[in-house]
């Protein structure tokens, strides 16, 4: 009983703050339900100024990412489960799911259904949240057409893939889960696992039926014929791939066997979004959006197993994909050119995204007003509610100060380090493009050509270079380089594939000691986090007894009597919250620049052992 009377005060507050967030606007138009506390107007833009699509459309899903900058956490639950999608008319209810919410990190990722999206438009819908009492009202199965039989967000952790359309075709076995992808979570493809789809009724396709897939794809290790999925049953197959880095598509019948025509290869380590569309005369093969290739081939009839990852029933071993997949779709439709320009783009997140999709204010329920003393009135409430403070209180609330103090200071340290290893990032992957063409120029036997990177970097630039730690790699790497190298016979300089593994290894090593440096001293934060409210409650707690304590002795049952010792317990817990919430918006923030910072890292550890591997080839 307690804890529901905490969460509704809890939630009381938050909704006080959000009419001082949102300065009192008065919503626009008519509101969907008064018990929902807040509202942003989302506007899809295929006009010249947002994405520019020009063809049809039709019913298609939109993901809508929320973040610190477009969506207040603290005034939503911690599960999401007040969102709520309305559309323009502020009366329709549009099917929704959230396939992550994570309110500590303050990342979340909503699927909508946006019926009919037009061409050279402009749509709208509202985002409504801020309900204490709000219950789950996802609806995955309805936010996909019934023309969609497959849709794999990859979100499991190490779970066989859970398909979220009506069609029920779900995974078999348990892939590798990846945190973070290009949406959410995603699935990593070492070349010998796969997922295997069973045969079922809403994937049986006869010969020359339409058909539409499409997936997020981020290859490592460009490979021969490497197989992102294929289908295959006697002398039918159909394969998507990329042969060494060239995505493609294979269409084999009793006839032979088509490929469409090579074009550029897709760039190493980055997201690309691939589409397939067959209809009864050609299969169109896109690449982020656009056209890519095409076959004048109709598919042939399939009706068994899908496999993700590799094509085991090819003759000579083909190659699986090495790399991660993403949001995986198939339908038993055509889609139209500009269904599959807006999935890219909608989904592809950063400008093109922003200038798809775009944010409107967040506006509160009831019409508000801005007083000019507002402020100087809650100030003067809090000054008299301190007086009834007891001494447990102020031990509470200077505990409090404390932490924020302490975790102040961590803050400001840990932004200012950031920025300088931002800094010197840039400087360094500035150098790095010059030599990156060709490390064999470099003397691993000097250190100071390694340290000035062949010459490039002079002493005052090394000193900023050495704040990145992107250039301790690459010293580890460069020390490591030496330490083999200088070991050959004859001066023959090459380094076995053993070698590089080591060599990577160390680098790995190299990484993790980084990244604890980076993370170093969080934990202060995590501790105002956890501890601030758990402080705060106490405080309220002893602050509650001894008030009923004294109305006990005196026996004055007055409001009068009990009012100010309430007041002044829960000012308590105010402080407790006011440590939390600041600490809490810090660390995530901190947080995201770290994982860029760590991810960085990796993607120049995996450049460099390539670069290794190519020039001291054995």
């Amino acid at each position: 009983m307690q804890t529901s009377r905490l969460n509704t005060f809890l939630y009381f507050g938050l909704f006080v703050c959000v009419l001082f967030v949102t300065d009192g606007v008065r919503a626009e138009g008519d509101w969907w339900k008064p018990a929902w506390a807040v509202r942003k107007k989302m506007t899809l833009d295929t006009s010249a100024k947002g994405d520019g699509i020009t063809e049809p459309i039709g019913t298609a899903p939109v993901l809508l990412r929320l973040h610190d900058g477009n969506f207040q956490f603290g005034l939503a639950k911690e599960d999401g489960s007040d969102i709520r999608i309305i559309a323009e008319d502020g009366k329709t209810e549009l099917s929704y799911h959230i396939e992550r919410y994570d309110s500590l990190l303050n990342e979340a990722f909503v699927w909508i259904k946006v019926p009919d999206a037009k061409p050279d438009a402009q749509v709208s819908f509202w985002l409504y949240y801020g309900h204490a009492e709000a219950e789950r009202a996802d609806d995955a199965k309805g936010t996909y057409d019934t023309d969609t039989t497959l849709v794999y967000h990859f979100s499991e952790n190490n779970a066989a893939p859970k398909d979220f359309s009506t069609g029920g075709n779900h995974g078999e076995q348990a892939g590798v889960s990846v945190t973070g992808a290009q949406i959410a979570g995603g699935l990593r493809l070492t070349g010998q696992n796969t997922i295997n789809v069973p045969a079922s009724a809403t994937l049986n396709a006869a010969q020359g039926a339409p058909m539409t897939w499409s997936a997020w794809v981020r290859q490592s290790v460009p490979g021969s014929n490497a197989t992102i999925f294929s289908r295959r049953e006697g002398a039918n197959s159909l394969v998507i791939g990329a042969d060494n880095g060239i995505p493609y598509v294979e269409v084999t019948t009793p006839g032979g066997t088509q490929r469409t025509t090579a074009g550029d290869p897709l760039p190493p380590n980055a997201w690309k979004h691939l589409a397939v569309v067959a209809t009864n005369t050609q299969v169109t093969l896109y690449l982020d959006g656009a056209s890519y290739a095409t076959l004048s081939v109709e598919l042939p009839a399939f009706n068994g197993p899908c496999v993700i990852g590799k094509d085991p029933g090819a003759s000579g071993g083909v190659a699986g994909f090495v790399g991660e997949l993403d949001e995986m779709a198939i339908s038993k439709v055509a889609r139209s050119a500009g269904f599959v320009k807006f999935a890219a783009m909608s989904q592809a997140g950063g400008e093109k995204t922003a200038k798809l999709l775009t944010e409107g204010a967040d506006e509160s329920a009831g019409e508000g007003g801005h007083h000019e003393n507002e402020l100087a009135k809650h100030l003067s409430l809090l000054k008299d509610i301190s007086k009834d403070l007891t001494l447990d209180g102020w031990v509470v609330i200077y505990l409090c100060g404390a932490l924020a103090i302490v975790g102040g200071i961590v803050c400001i340290a840990k932004l200012m380090y950031l920025s300088k290893i931002n800094k010197a990032t840039k400087a360094f992957m500035e150098k790095w493009e010059g030599l990156a063409g060709d490390l064999s120029s470099l003397d691993h036997g000097d250190p100071e050509n390694v340290s000035s990177m062949g010459g490039q970097a002079s002493k005052k630039v090394q000193k900023v270079l050495n704040q990145s730690p992107l250039y301790h790699i690459y010293k580890i790497g460069s020390a490591e380089i030496h330490h083999r190298i200088s070991k050959a016979e004859d001066g023959y300089v090459s380094l076995s594939g053993r070698s590089v593994q080591a060599i990577r290894a160390t680098l790995d090593g190299g990484l993790v000691r980084e990244t604890q440096k980076l993370n170093s001293h969080l934990v202060f934060l995590t501790i105002g986090i956890a501890g601030g409210p758990y402080l705060g409650l106490l405080g309220t707690v002893i602050g509650v007894m001894i008030t009923f304590a004294v109305i006990a002795k005196t026996g004055e049952v007055e409001v009068n009597s009990i009012a100010p010792g309430i007041a002044g317990a829960l000012l308590a817990t105010v402080a407790g919250l006011a440590v939390a919430i600041p600490c809490l918006f810090a660390y995530s923030y901190i947080s995201t620049r770290i994982k860029d910072a760590v991810s960085d890292m990796t993607v120049f550890i995996d450049e460099f052992v390539a670069k290794i591997a190519e020039v001291f080839k054995d």
